[in-house]
């Protein structure tokens, strides 16, 4: 038996998750500062970022979005499992072949979802407008634009990589209330930029944020655990839920501030965090028993232990818990 590493990479296979969650904030923060400083966020350097693609979100937060979670993931993956590990942890990553009905719930479920959430707010129904024609034309091109963005700058870190290890350290619900809390923390400074509405901004519109991060990685959770741990479902989730604020929301409730937006994502994503969880009694689809509070192995294997099992998943839809 070969004698456990040292130095460097003894610490990082040791401490894998703090690392993790280190060097994803540390790195994109660093790369956010000039964002944050500039004129499209506390005006203290004379330094403005322009738009591109109608947008300054693209030069200012995209580099650093990039930069932190999957490179994080990347780096710790590498240093602490090797290639075997980065060739477990890049296979989640191409889990494409799901049963139709996973992509057809997940990009219906999200705008019915958001709507009715939305029909909560007082006044919201008599505001209401159908979206227009080129609207719905341009959804399709915005989800696949939102896909390879911000799902692939964040999930291969926050779900291929720290996900299944907080499921075995912890719990599938305790686990990922963790990576929730983690993964709202991360987008904190962007408050401070036009991206979280700055300087228009108060005080609890951040803390609702972090706290709807919770619910909604509930949801990723069950979904990830749902298709064995095909991380693209993720991505399309997480893709959906930006197309459906950043395109058709603004359009059907014009009257509607970001800040309502926030309040919507809490109302809908608690619904359905909270069904999620008394359907599934909490396991949120995971399916091995008795991982909670073991070591964390230096390559976590998948969730889904039995042929049976991976053939039961694969079949299966939404709308089995």
């Amino acid at each position: 038996m070969s004698a456990p590493p040292t130095g460097i990479r003894g610490f990082v296979r040791g401490h894998a998750l703090t690392t993790f969650f280190v060097l994803a904030n540390g790195l994109s923060w660093l790369a956010w500062l000039p964002y944050v400083l500039s004129q499209n966020g506390l005006g203290v350097i004379g330094l403005r970022f322009p738009e591109v693609l109608g947008s300054d979100q693209v030069l200012g937060v995209l580099p650093g979005a990039y930069l932190g979670p999957v490179t994080a993931a990347f780096i710790v993956t590498a240093t602490a499992d090797g290639r075997a590990g980065l060739r477990h942890w890049a296979g989640r990553l191409f889990r494409w072949r799901v049963n139709w009905r996973w992509y057809a719930g997940i990009l219906t479920a999200v705008p019915v979802i958001t709507l009715l959430a939305t029909l909560a707010l007082p006044g919201a129904l008599e505001e209401m407008r159908m979206p227009d024609a080129a609207v719905l034309i341009a959804y399709l091109p915005m989800l696949v634009g939102q896909f390879f963005t911000t799902a692939v700058a964040e999930e291969p870190g926050w779900r291929d990589f720290a996900l299944p290890r907080l499921q075995r350290r912890y719990s599938a619900t305790i686990g990922t209330v963790v990576l929730g809390v983690l993964w709202g923390v991360w987008h904190l400074p962007l408050y401070l930029t036009h991206w979280g509405g700055w300087p228009d901004v108060t005080w609890w519109q951040p803390i609702e944020f972090v706290a709807a991060c919770v619910p909604i990685s509930l949801a990723m959770t069950w979904v990830f655990n749902r298709t064995h741990e095909s991380l693209p479902m993720v991505m399309i989730l997480h893709a959906s839920i930006n197309t459906v604020f950043s395109l058709l929301w603004p359009q059907m409730f014009p009257s509607l501030t970001n800040r309502d937006g926030t309040h919507v994502v809490l109302i809908a994503s608690t619904a359905a965090a909270l069904i999620l969880l008394a359907v599934t009694r909490g396991k949120l689809g995971l399916r091995t028993a008795g991982t909670a509070g073991r070591a964390e192995p230096a390559i976590p294997g998948p969730v889904t232990t039995s042929p049976r099992e991976v053939a039961e998943n694969h079949g299966r839809g939404p709308g089995s818990a």
